[in-house]
């Protein structure tokens, strides 16, 4: 009896932890189901797919930009350089034209030019027309803003917003842009007399250079004429004693066939 008693209650002992593992696998798989399906939820609402109406909204807000931008008059204008000249020989114009026409195609305006060839570059630009334009909106590329800077504009504009926005009247941002204008130019004179001196030491440089060059030159000239005429001597002394012996040699013969004819007359 006892035995069999015993037998049930295993029985059902391993029936009940059989149930128990099975319902533990059940809950865990579907646990890890339900974060999974949490986690594509919050995915969708961080990175919702674009549906119609936001490819329309999208769409829409593109076209209240350009809108907007043609209502403010901001045209696509650049300041650039149109290249001129031969090859290995390059000027440029410095032109308003479209952003969208070809670098060497239509423009609207001409406002000066630009020769890198010289030293320093040559630069000549309408003050007034190209400030005009930087202050319509026109954008500069990076080489014509720095010939804006060089020749004032910038800092022209600069002293003008100063005006307009109530810093200083007009008189002392003239006044300012004098001074500026006096203190460049004073650099740039400056530069070119050092240019100037440099180019000049340069050419003293190369005409002493030339003048050693030459003197070399003569000398060593000098030195094989020298030896020349040293040969030349010597080859004209041989030749003279070879006269001489050649000469003393017939005057003795005589003498003898004299004392020969004395001999046999007596």
């Amino acid at each position: 009896m006892c035995k069999c008693v015993n037998m049930l209650m295993c029985k059902y002992a391993n029936a009940f932890n059989s149930f128990n593992f099975h319902i533990n696998s059940f809950a865990y798989l579907h646990i890890n189901t339900f974060a999974h399906f949490l986690g594509i939820i919050i995915f969708i609402q961080n990175f919702s797919i674009p549906t119609k109406n936001t490819i329309f909204a999208t769409a829409f807000r593109e076209k209240a930009f350009r809108y907007n931008h043609l209502k403010n008059k901001k045209m696509p204008v650049k300041m650039r350089l149109q290249r001129h000249g031969r090859k290995s020989y390059a000027y440029y114009h410095i032109v308003i034209a479209d952003s969208r026409a070809p670098r060497d195609g239509k423009f609207i305006e001409r406002v000066g030019s630009y020769n890198p060839n010289t030293n320093p570059a040559t630069v000549n630009l309408k003050f007034d027309r190209a400030l005009y334009w930087l202050q319509t909106g026109a954008q500069p590329t990076d080489t014509v803003r720095n010939i804006l800077s060089w020749e004032g504009v910038l800092m022209k504009n600069h002293l003008m917003g100063g005006v307009k926005k109530g810093a200083f009247d007009q008189a002392e941002a003239e006044k300012r842009f004098d001074a500026w204008k006096a203190d460049k130019n004073s650099k740039v004179e400056k530069t070119k007399e050092q240019l100037a001196a440099e180019k000049k030491a340069a050419v003293k440089a190369r005409l002493e250079a030339e003048a050693a060059v030459n003197k070399a030159k003569a000398a060593e000239v000098a030195k094989k004429k020298a030896v020349a005429i040293e040969q030349e001597a010597e080859a004209i002394a041989e030749e003279a004693k070879a006269e001489e012996v050649v000469t003393e040699t017939p005057a003795e013969v005589p003498a003898e066939e004299t004392t020969e004819d004395t001999k046999t007359a007596e």
